[in-house]
């Protein structure tokens, strides 16, 4: 592989809704450019990109993959991501080392809830964006209506480049720009020709856009815009390139990926207009507890940001990096920041799908995957000398939590093995040992993607799990008082056991056990005290209701009696016990459940539905607010309990079609409405039968 300079290296996000063809674009882009010889079809599992067993058995993407592809002086690393919202980290990763996006959209369906999304994350990472509107070949494929919808949704930068034209079956492409026609053989070969009459009357509509967002560029241009002078093709190549690098031009590209449609076309104007990774200047470093700029510097000292790791049960470790200066070269050891280990760049690869292709140096900017990096992972960064941190990669937080349990017994360290592996290769995932529910749990971003772990787990480490809904740690606690004894008395020959205590119960202040002791007299010896709280701080590990933890209790110890001979430690901790068990259930019981703070994030026309089932969950609405960045969203205020908050990933995203988005956090714990404490008794108590 020709060494590449950073000029010549662009690095471009292919993001958008699932199933919109993302995938086949990548394939026809590298087929295009003579990557490969033979282009793919996702139907048939022979994709380059989508080579993961579980993306092939699917048929659609689950995690990023890298497409570099050579088009005339430039190397353009392609990466295709996901489009389904459980794997929304893998786009969060794309974005944070790509320079531009390429949002597929499909001709027929048009503008989809994933294009939203994608132009959200192009925004924050401030990123250029672009559009390719797809399946330009379907019948029923709109590109006006499309272009409109785009138009309307993301603003006047928004604008046209190649707009087909249909003629019964027949479709051609007109370049605004070129002012020329294209038409394409059944091989994908285009045929050039200058605009006809009718082909002028077609694209007169779509040049007055594409002249006003061209004019914003500069002043001269803005003048020839409203004195209506011509704007040279000249003027045009130049104006949309430094639109799309400052974004105030948003290109809208069309084709059809499967008969390589509009494909060169894409090709030769991101090669031309988009930008190198040097074009923003600065890259964002961690300063405390927020970031400031670092000048990109392409012969300085080199610094890569990981933004990628691969588990692979056969190569090892795969770690996916950007070079964010300097040249890494394959004599180098560099410095992990993050983690403090030093690593060795003895073979350096770029990645074609799950093809290595070994390399000496990579330049500033460009990407790449070094193998068996033991102590990197996702998010690090490693130096030469320096010092610092760049950004890190903000991953959704997981909410969908399942309880995993083995099919087999004895599996338990292979989950743990496999488990911490998966871990490492996403970030969206969380793994819990709860000892207090006894379970194991997965936290992820919907159903969707623990299947595909618990697939993983089988294929790659030799283990079935079963996913069952987690059981809620509760707490109970008592509302009354009760006044009680506990007398322990055993004697069978030889010395005996004795132990007598009189103890009052009440709510306590403090979240454990507030123990005090009143004794007149030394009925009962101080030394004999600690026993005594040693024996309710163990009974306190299973309440009388249900079996789950007491908190809040108060205990007074003040009067009891003792044997000089069978008193001791042990006979005082179980009449302690004794009481426990008689106080508690006379002391009014209460069970008590975690309850969060949630906010949610909707479109405005969604409030009252979310509302509603906020109700049906138990839940408190707190208030609303306009969204600070988003407009048309609003940002409810709730209190919900977390037992009814297992199933809300999917409920929120069915209810927007994944517009939607929260957080929640667990901050205290309040009483159990009777009816709903009855059903989590009952069960309790078939649980403990079991």
């Amino acid at each position: 592989m020709a060494n590449y300079q950073t000029k010549d290296i662009r690095n471009i996000a292919l993001m958008g809704h699932g199933s919109e063809g993302k995938t086949t674009l990548t394939e026809a882009l590298l087929f295009a450019a003579k990557a490969i010889d033979r282009q793919g079809r996702v139907e048939d599992g022979n994709t380059v990109t989508d080579f993961d067993p579980e993306e092939i058995k699917r048929g659609f993407s689950l995690t990023l993959s890298l497409a570099p592809v050579m088009w005339e002086t430039s190397k353009i690393n392609f990466i295709d991501t996901p489009g389904f919202f459980d794997f929304s980290g893998e786009v969060d990763a794309a974005v944070r080392v790509a320079d531009a996006a390429v949002i597929a959209l499909d001709g027929k369906a048009g503008v989809e809830v994933g294009a939203e999304i994608a132009w959200d994350k192009a925004q924050e990472a401030k990123i250029p964006c672009a559009f390719f509107v797809n399946k330009c070949d379907d019948p029923d494929a709109d590109f006006e209506k499309v272009f409109n919808e785009l138009h309307e949704k993301f603003g006047a930068a928004v604008c046209p480049l190649l707009v087909p034209v249909k003629n019964g079956k027949d479709v051609k492409f007109l370049n605004l720009i070129s002012r020329e026609a294209y038409t394409f053989d059944a091989s994908g070969k285009r045929t050039n020709a200058p605009f006809n009459s009718d082909d002028e009357d077609i694209a007169a509509g779509y040049t007055d856009t594409l002249n006003e967002a061209l004019a914003q560029t500069s002043e001269e241009l803005l003048d020839k815009f409203f004195e209506t002078a011509e704007i040279t093709q000249e003027e045009a190549v130049e104006a949309l390139h430094q639109g799309i690098i400052d974004g105030s031009i948003v290109p809208v590209f069309s084709g059809c990926a499967t008969n390589l449609w509009g494909i060169t076309f894409l090709l030769d104007t991101i090669h031309d207009s988009f930008p190198r990774p040097t074009a923003k200047k600065v890259e964002q470093i961690i300063d405390g507890d927020s970031f400031k700029d670092k000048p990109i510097e392409t012969d300085g000292e080199c610094s890569l940001f990981v933004f990628k790791t691969i588990a692979d049960p056969f190569v090892g470790k795969m770690t996916f990096f950007k070079v964010m200066s300097g040249t890494l070269t394959n004599d180098l050891t560099m410095k992990n920041v993050t983690s403090g280990t030093t690593e060795k760049m003895a073979h350096i690869y770029t990645m074609r799908g799950k093809k290595q292709t070994e390399v000496t140096s990579l330049c500033c900017g460009d990407i790449g995957m070094i193998a068996k990096l033991a102590g990197t992972n996702t998010n690090d960064t490693l130096t030469v000398s320096s010092d610092f941190e760049y950004r890190k990669i903000a991953f959704p937080h997981p909410y969908y939590t399942m309880a995993i349990t083995p099919a087999a017994k004895g599996d338990e360290d292979k989950i743990s093995t496999g488990i911490a592996r998966l871990l490492e290769e996403d970030k969206t995932l969380a793994y819990e040992n709860n000892a207090e529910t006894k379970q194991m749990t997965i936290s992820g971003l919907g159903d969707m993607q623990l299947d595909v772990l618990v697939a993983r787990m089988k294929s790659r480490y030799g283990t079935t799990v079963l996913l069952e809904t987690p059981k809620i740690a509760y707490r109970e606690t008592i509302k009354g008082t009760s006044d009680v004894e506990g007398k322990h008395k055993k004697q069978s020959g030889g010395s005996g056991q004795y132990g007598h205590v009189k103890m009052r119960f009440s709510h306590g202040d403090a979240e454990g056990l507030t123990f005090t002791q009143s004794v007149v007299g030394g009925t009962v010896p101080k030394n004999f005290y600690p026993a005594v709280e040693k024996g309710l701080l163990e009974a306190m590990t299973k309440g009388v209701l249900a079996g789950y933890p007491v908190v809040n209790l108060a205990a007074d110890l003040y009067d009891g009696s003792y044997h000089p001979v069978d008193s001791n430690e042990i006979s005082f901790k179980l009449a302690a016990r004794l009481a426990y068990k008689e106080g508690l259930p006379k002391a009014k019981p209460i069970l008590l459940e975690p309850i969060g703070s949630l906010k949610v994030t909707v479109p405005d026309s969604l409030v009252g539905d979310v509302i509603g089932d906020l109700n049906k969950r138990r839940g408190r609405v707190l208030g609303m607010n306009p969204h600070e960045r988003k407009a048309g969203y609003t940002v409810l205020e709730a209190d919900v309990p977390k037992g009814e908050m297992t199933d809300y990933t999917i409920a929120l995203r069915a209810m927007s079609q994944g517009r939607g988005s929260f957080d929640f956090t667990i901050d205290r714990y309040e009483e159990v409405p009777a009816s709903v404490a009855q059903k989590i008794i009952a069960d309790a108590k078939v649980d403990a039968e079991d």
